[in-house]
């Protein structure tokens, strides 16, 4: 059973697909920002590709959500933008996060300085 088990764990991190975050530009200042994103996946069409990335802070609160509303097959990589994202007083750094259909948010995240 444990090696079933094993098998089983293996074969799902396998299979996973998760979007690459090739590149973040962030501009603005203050409590505004705006966030342009580049990623890649293999999207294959409606039933997996990349639906989405986020900006959040480094415990993990959500600042700015960019749903991607259709597959991007013949369009790799590509960039979409996210602008009037509040960022809090005293936070230099975000993070980046990106979710794929059907896996859902991906394990990489990628910093960004607001410095």
């Amino acid at each position: 059973m444990r090696m079933l088990l094993a098998l089983l764990a293996f074969t799902t991190s396998a299979f996973a697909d998760d979007a690459v975050i090739e590149d973040v530009q962030a501009t603005g200042g203050g409590n505004s920002w705006s966030f342009s994103v580049t990623l890649r996946h293999g999207d294959t069409g409606w039933d997996d590709y990349a639906d989405g990335w986020r900006v959040v802070t480094a415990d993990g609160k959500e600042l700015g959500l960019r749903v991607l509303y259709h597959p991007h097959v013949n369009e790799q990589p590509f960039t979409r933008s996210l602008s009037g994202v509040t960022v809090p007083d005293g936070v230099d750094k975000v993070f980046i996060e990106a979710r794929t259909l059907p896996d859902g948010w991906g394990k990489a995240r990628k910093e960004i300085s607001l410095k």
